[in-house]
Formats: structure tokens, C-alpha cells, sequence
């Protein structure tokens, strides 16, 4: 009996010894793995002159060359595109930020007044082109310069023309068999009708059934030349262009219109002008054209009112200054931030804002600015009440941000 009891406290004793190592080796095993998954999270790397670094292996510092050093991790959890810099780092480059308070936006207004500025343009519906009648060479041009009036049906040209002296002599032969053969007397009779020869002219050749080798050339149209095309001594053919003219009884008023005020003009609108060479006059007209297209480069469109001109007092390529009541009455939004806290990449304008109140962690905001402000701009959109972005030190902070992988002034990550 006693053997036995002395076996059953020996496989006990047995088995106490196996369940303690069994327990002890697990706990070490728990204990190992928080000691390396503690050691992993500890791994990031800094320097010691430039703590915005955060490297997560051991190297040189990026900036100056030296030693990285381990760095304490505090276990933020903080937004994808959001990044966070040390107090030294703030302190050593003197980051400053500043909080956008109800302050910078109370002071709203309206206005329903929109100036724009344009020029005084020939009307292009009112221009036409004078051309050759009939080829030949241009013995003498009548009008020479720029900014001359002609009339219509006034003497233009002298024009020697090869084919008007053989289209007279087919018109003299056909006087022989003009009542035997009527009809091909009247085709060769219009022909010269046709090249704008005068009646005149005409009865002239049938009365002295002589060839007329220099031939006159009369005005169509009537206006301001506003370019002269041929030389005198040139030769051209039936339809060549002699010159442009313009009628400047009316003119355009071309305006230069933004994209962001697009939607506030209309067809219909009065528009006050006023020009530099009156300046003591005020011209009214109404917009009577709206360019559908934009302009790429500049990010304008046109708008056109029709002005009577007259007297001649508006010359085209005047500078003028247009008002046009919108009766829109509009906010508009004084929230500004200094000029130091934007930083410009091609077309995007970008800030840093800072997004923990107790914490120096930042992320990269996109911002559309308004009106140039002095020592600030106007912010349309990207910023609101109570953000906190910075102003001083913008670039230090950009430049941890493209360490670190972040958005940042050079790269977007998506």
C-alpha cells in the first residue's frame, strides 16, 4: 500500500514538473513576440540636427550626411496623407501657424456693379473687300493709304487688261452682223456688261468702233480703307482683292469678360463706357453678343455691344472701361490668408494645414484664391472657419512631407 502511494506521488510530482515548464514557456513565448513587435514599431530613424527626418531603416541623414538615430514613436494613429513633425523640428525652423477665425470673414458686402475693360473694334458685319473687275495690270491706283474714304462708284484703278482688248474686238466684228445675228451680238455686249463695264464705255466702243486699252475701274462699296492689298504696277486677275473698307457709322465694343463672371452678364444689358479721350463723357449701349467659346490662355470670353458712331468720334483700337449693373447682390467672402502660407505649383495653389489641435501633425490642403489682397490673397474654397494652417516655415514643412512620402507641393499621392 505504502509502494503505491509512493508511485502515485512520484508520476504527480512527474507531471507538476512538464504542466510548469509547458505554462513558463508559453508565457516567455508571448513575452518574446511583444518584445520584437515592440521592437519593430521602435525601428524608425531620425537625425539629431534634423528631426523632420523619419526614415524607417538606418542610413545617412538625407539632409546633412550624418549618423540617423533611433526614433521614439509615440503610436499616432493619424490620416494616410496626414504626417507628423517633432516640437524640436517645429522649434528649430521657427513653424508658425495660424488659426482662420470668424474674425477674417464678418466683414461681408455686396455689389452689383461689374467693370470690365475692351476695345473699340470696326463692326466686321459692316466691312467688305473691293476686287478687280477684270485682269490685267494696274496702270495707276487711285487710293494709296491707309484711313482714306472711298465712295462708291468712285474712279479706284486704271488697269491695262489683255482680255477686255480681245473681248472689244469680238464686240466690234459682231457690229457687222448685229441684225443678222442679234443674239451673239447681245452675249458678246454682256460679256463686257458683266466685267463691270459701264454703258458708257460701251456705247463708246459701238459709236467710234475703237479699242480702249486702258480701261476704268469704279468703287462698289463704300467705307474706310482699313488695309491696302495691291501696288500700283501689279497684275491681277478678275476677283483679286484691292483692298478692305470699313463703314464706321457704328462700331463694336469688344469687353473682355472673366470666367467667374461669366453668369453674371446677359444679352440686353445696358452697358456704361466710358474711353480715355472723353473722359468726361458717358457712351451707353446694350450687349448684344456673347462668345460661346473660352479662351484657353487667358480664361476670358467676349462680350459685344453695338455703338453709334457719330460724328466719327470712336476710332477702332480705343481702350475702354465698361460698367454693367448685374443686380446681382452677392457675399463676398473675405476669408484671406497671408501670402507667405501658399505655396504655387504650376496651376494648383496649396497650403499646409495643421489638423490636431495638441499634436504638430499636418496634411497638404488645395486651395482656390481669389483677389490679391496686399499682404494677403482671398480664398475662394479649400479653407473654412477655424483651420490652422501655417505660415511661417511652409517649405521646411513641405519638404517633410516628401520624405515621409506624403502629399506634397512636388507629388500627389493617390
Amino acid at each position: 500500500m505504502k509502494t503505491k502511494q509512493i508511485i502515485i506521488l512520484v508520476i504527480t510530482f512527474i507531471l507538476g514538473i512538464l504542466i510548469g515548464k509547458f505554462i513558463i514557456s508559453n508565457i516567455s513565448k508571448k513575452e518574446s513576440i511583444k518584445t520584437e513587435e515592440k521592437s519593430e514599431k521602435a525601428q524608425r530613424w531620425t537625425c539629431s540636427m534634423h528631426p523632420q527626418i523619419d526614415m524607417p531603416e538606418f542610413g545617412a541623414c538625407p539632409i546633412c550626411g550624418m549618423d540617423l538615430i533611433p526614433k521614439e514613436e509615440g503610436g499616432d494613429d493619424i490620416a494616410v496623407n496626414s504626417f507628423k513633425m517633432t516640437k524640436n523640428a517645429m522649434a528649430l525652423a521657427n513653424i508658425q501657424t495660424l488659426v482662420i477665425n470668424k474674425e477674417l470673414t464678418k466683414n461681408n458686402k455686396t455689389s452689383n456693379t461689374l467693370k470690365l475693360s475692351g476695345k473699340i473694334q470696326e463692326n466686321e458685319n459692316r466691312t467688305a473687300v473691293q476686287t478687280a473687275h477684270f485682269g490685267g495690270r494696274l496702270e495707276r491706283l487711285n487710293y494709296k493709304s491707309e484711313g482714306e474714304y472711298v465712295k462708291r462708284g468712285s474712279l479706284i484703278a486704271t488697269v491695262y487688261s489683255p482680255e477686255l482688248v480681245t473681248a472689244q474686238n469680238e464686240f466690234i466684228e459682231t457690229l457687222e452682223i448685229k441684225n443678222s445675228q442679234p443674239e451673239l451680238y447681245k452675249a458678246v455686249r454682256n460679256k463686257l456688261k458683266n466685267w463691270k463695264i459701264s454703258e458708257k464705255q460701251i456705247q463708246q466702243i459701238e459709236n467710234t468702233k475703237k479699242v480702249i486699252t486702258n480701261f476704268n475701274m469704279y468703287a462698289n462699296v463704300s467705307g474706310y480703307i482699313t488695309k491696302i492689298l495691291v501696288e500700283e504696277g501689279n497684275h491681277v486677275k478678275e476677283g483679286t482683292p484691292l483692298f478692305k473698307v470699313s463703314n464706321l457709322s457704328n462700331i463694336w465694343v469688344v469687353l473682355d469678360v472673366y470666367e467667374k463672371d461669366i453668369s453674371k452678364i446677359k444679352k440686353g444689358m445696358q452697358v456704361d463706357i466710358k474711353l480715355n479721350a472723353y473722359s468726361d463723357k458717358k457712351f451707353k449701349a446694350r450687349i448684344d453678343f456673347i462668345d460661346p467659346l473660352l479662351n484657353q490662355k487667358t480664361r476670358t470670353t467676349i462680350a459685344r455691344a453695338t455703338l453709334k458712331n457719330n460724328n466719327n468720334l470712336f476710332k477702332p483700337g480705343m481702350i475702354v472701361v465698361a460698367e454693367i449693373q448685374t443686380n446681382i447682390k452677392e457675399k463676398i467672402s473675405t476669408v484671406k490668408i497671408p501670402k507667405t502660407a501658399i505655396m504655387w505649383t504650376g496651376k494648383r495653389s496649396i497650403v499646409y494645414v495643421k489638423t490636431d489641435k495638441d499634436e504638430p501633425i499636418f496634411e497638404m490642403r488645395e486651395v482656390t484664391l481669389g483677389d490679391d489682397l496686399g499682404e494677403n490673397y482671398q480664398v475662394l474654397s479649400g479653407l473654412k472657419n477655424g483651420d490652422e494652417v501655417v505660415v511661417n516655415g511652409t517649405f521646411t514643412v513641405d519638404a517633410t512631407a516628401q520624405l515621409q512620402g506624403k502629399n506634397s507641393m512636388m507629388n500627389r499621392v493617390k
